[in-house]
């Protein structure tokens, strides 16, 4: 399973930048999908997933401003990120969680991560 990220890049406080992300899964199917980010000296944190039925879960701090979303027959999810702040800036992960047919315990892949820098 190979994830390739694009679209971080620097942006000004209250623009927008969309982040996709793109799974080479063949032999496995793909559950949930999502991106996850890590600023310098914090943990790596969930920011938006979506199972493969479409349900999505946000962080509280990203609610009403970010939108992921999926395309279950491409394997690819995108972050839609508007009016972005200063502390969205981190290193944004893409992940997918995945089973290999024939097996039923899933497994957790990650991207390289994309940077986005929101400037003030």
């Amino acid at each position: 399973v190979q994830l390739q990220a694009f679209g971080g890049g620097l942006v000004q406080a209250g623009g927008s930048l969309r982040l996709s992300c793109a799974a080479s899964v063949i032999g496995f199917t793909v559950h949930s999908m999502g991106w996850y980010r890590q600023a310098p000296g914090k943990q790596r944190e969930l920011v938006a997933d979506i199972s493969d039925g479409g349900i999505t879960n946000y962080a509280e701090s990203v609610l009403g401003r970010f939108f992921i979303a999926r395309d279950n027959a491409k394997n690819t999810v995108n972050l839609q990120m508007h009016f972005l702040k200063s502390e969205d800036s981190a290193v944004y992960y893409c992940n997918a969680r995945v089973t290999r047919w024939g097996r039923s315990n899933q497994l957790s892949y990650w991207g390289q991560g994309t940077l986005v820098t929101v400037s003030s």
